[in-house]
């Protein structure tokens, strides 16, 4: 009995050995900064393809999944979501890693940060999932249906009312924190702003605050239909990315709205691009 603890504590301080040793790989960096360029391609994707909405020229609102899919769909598509998915895996591992052990080899992390980095993380590496699935040619698609299907599962557990409300609750803070970055520009101590000209940090300033503004209103209507979901025990009204860049769509002043919120998208698009070059990893 008194082994175990000691043999927890070696795995433990293994584990937090293998994470330093993973942190300061060079592949670490570059993975991550691969990662970064993923993400902001998918962003811009799913930007564009509002924008056309929006201006009323077809297309239609879509996931991070089904950007994915637009994607396999161009000349060289399988290629290009190849590379893009390593990309993800290497946002995945940068993410969690610097969740385990609380930094990186330029920066270091807060404990809410870590936890927003574990649930990041997770995400990028089923967003990597769903490409490889893509490429295989065993899935696709994703967005609101997916998002009703998995709720309503959730509410079918024991305490499923409980989960899919502090589901949405969290999303909503998480959209909220997006805000706040953005707001008082808090995202850019994160970032490399001594190696920028002056023109760069004006405009890699303005396109943060714009993109971090923009996911925000995503995100807070995301968790909020969540959360409906949750005390109407009704899984039809969870939405994902899709569904609400949809009801923005349909509200007042909609196609003006979708527009601005879709440029803002694409706007944390280009900071991520940007961001691949500037970030502290």
């Amino acid at each position: 009995m008194a082994g175990k603890p000691e043999s927890v504590g070696r795995a433990q301080a293994g584990a937090q050995a293998g994470g330093e040793s993973v942190a300061q790989s060079p592949w670490f960096e570059r993975g991550a900064r691969a990662g970064l360029i993923s993400r902001g391609a998918v962003y811009i994707i799913i930007g564009v393809l509002a924008v056309k909405l929006a201006i009323g020229e077809g297309g239609e609102t879509t996931s991070q999944q089904q950007a994915l899919a637009e994607i396999a769909q161009q000349p060289f598509g399988k290629t290009l979501l190849f590379i893009t998915a390593i990309g993800l895996a290497g946002y995945a591992i940068w993410r969690l890693v610097r969740a385990g052990i609380g930094h990186g080899p330029e920066a270091s992390d807060s404990t809410f940060e870590r936890i927003g980095g574990l649930v990041s993380g997770i995400g990028y590496l089923l967003l990597c999932i769903a490409a490889v699935k893509i490429i295989i040619g065993s899935g696709g698609g994703g967005g609101s249906e997916a998002a009703s299907k998995t709720t309503g599962g959730v509410l079918g557990w024991t305490g499923g009312v409980y989960i899919v409300g502090i589901a949405g609750a969290a999303t909503i803070f998480e959209g909220l924190d997006q805000g706040y970055k953005g707001i008082t520009k808090k995202f850019l101590e994160k970032s490399k702003t001594g190696e920028m000209s002056h023109t760069m940090q004006t405009w890699f300033t303005r396109i943060g605050v714009f993109g971090h503004l923009a996911r925000m209103v995503v995100f807070v209507l995301i968790g909020y239909f969540l959360v409906k979901a949750a005390i109407d025990f009704n899984p039809d009204a969870a939405i994902s990315l899709d569904g609400a860049l949809a009801k923005l769509a349909q509200a007042d002043y909609g196609p003006y709205l979708l527009g601005v919120v879709a440029f803002g998208l694409i706007g944390f698009g280009l900071y991520s691009l940007l961001d691949a070059r500037y970030r502290k990893v």
